[in-house]
């Protein structure tokens, strides 16, 4: 089992910055790769960025050259950092665990999120 708590969201104004972070417990093996979701009101849940336990990233369009994902393994924390941030990023954001990135996206542990606000 992992446990994924998930921390730092809030209410920013566009333009400005948030940094989300998802601390994992337990089985720490299970959580070598990890993801960064969110899901907006009447939306579906769509993946924002990866992380393997490597170091390999990877990110939506919609926030490539806005949004950093980065990892302590010592500290079991995973980053979001989140720049020039929009309206439209406006969600629940959640952190998810698995062993690989593949098995992360089919079926990993989910975190139980933390809202982000950012107004016009």
């Amino acid at each position: 089992q992992v446990q994924l708590v998930e921390s730092g969201g809030g209410l920013v104004q566009a333009g400005g910055s948030l940094s989300l972070s998802c601390a994992s417990s337990g089985s720490t093996h299970r959580a070598n790769a990890i993801g960064w979701y969110r899901q907006a009101p009447g939306k579906q849940r769509e993946l924002v960025a990866t992380i393997s336990r490597g170091g390999t990233t990877n990110y939506a369009d919609s926030v490539k050259g806005r949004f950093t994902i980065s990892r302590d393994n010592a500290k079991n924390t995973v980053y979001l950092q989140m720049n020039s941030l929009k309206p439209e990023d406006t969600a629940v954001y959640y952190c998810r665990a698995g062993p690989t990135v593949v098995t992360m996206k089919s079926n990993g542990y989910w975190g139980q999120g933390t809202q982000v606000t950012v107004s016009s």
